[in-house]
């Protein structure tokens, strides 16, 4: 039934999720710098690094030249995305709260999941690499720019969000592996990541602590 709604998508998928991708994260990760009030130059760095961190090392994994590294387009793509961000920090009063940021960091969940398992899958590693890969596209630059923040990346706690992108990167191997074309299993991953991204945020889903399930004691941090 997905498939039916989705169109397909250009003869490039990459190049779409990878665009779409690149602006989005620029745009979240600025709007995050911003709101702990670096300057100009912090807030670019915080920015660009979002939205290049993960293809840097998806690309290191499959043996090939990074693409940040290889087209200035890139870049631009970057900078429209942190030029995008102070923009709407200057027009909402809450811009890493609102809604347009909130779809923006889904979708670019969805583009690098995607663009992550697309190359991943022309690499010819296993399906297991294509879901590992497809994650570390999509969660990497975040990670890296919480630590730029300091502070510990949210991707490991409080949150229903790398766990999207798995869902999404287990899809495209599942579409692909029953026969269906490069786009349609692109449309599926991006749908299914993005669906699930924005249902999690909606309905407030994370994953279980072990100490919510009994499994260790719950203490204090301080106690040494």
């Amino acid at each position: 039934m997905v498939v039916a709604l989705i169109e397909p998508l250009p003869a490039d998928p990459f190049a779409v999720m990878n665009t779409v991708g690149l602006v989005a994260f620029a745009l979240v990760g600025s709007t995050k710098a911003i709101r702990e009030e670096f300057d100009v130059f912090g807030i670019a760095v915080v920015g660009l690094v979002t939205a290049f961190a993960g293809g840097v090392t998806r690309d290191l994994l499959v043996d090939r030249v990074p693409l940040a590294l290889t087209s200035f387009g890139e870049i631009g793509l970057g900078i429209l995305g942190v030029a995008l961000a102070i923009g709407l920090h200057s027009a909402l009063e809450s811009p890493d709260g609102h809604p347009i940021t909130l779809l923006s960091d889904a979708v670019g969940l969805a583009a690098f999941a995607t663009a992550g398992a697309i190359v991943a899958t022309e690499a010819g590693v296993s399906s297991f690499g294509v879901v590992a890969i497809a994650t570390i596209n999509a969660v990497g630059g975040g990670a890296v720019a919480d630590i730029l923040l300091d502070r510990a990346p949210f991707i490991l706690f409080d949150d229903f969000y790398a766990s999207c992108a798995v869902a999404g990167g287990s899809v495209y191997v599942i579409v692909g592996g029953i026969g269906g074309m490069e786009s349609t299993a692109a449309a599926v991953c991006a749908a299914v990541t993005v669906g699930t991204r924005l249902t999690a945020v909606t309905y407030g889903w994370s994953l279980p602590a072990a100490q919510m399930l009994g499994f260790v004691r719950d203490e204090p941090r301080d106690s040494q």
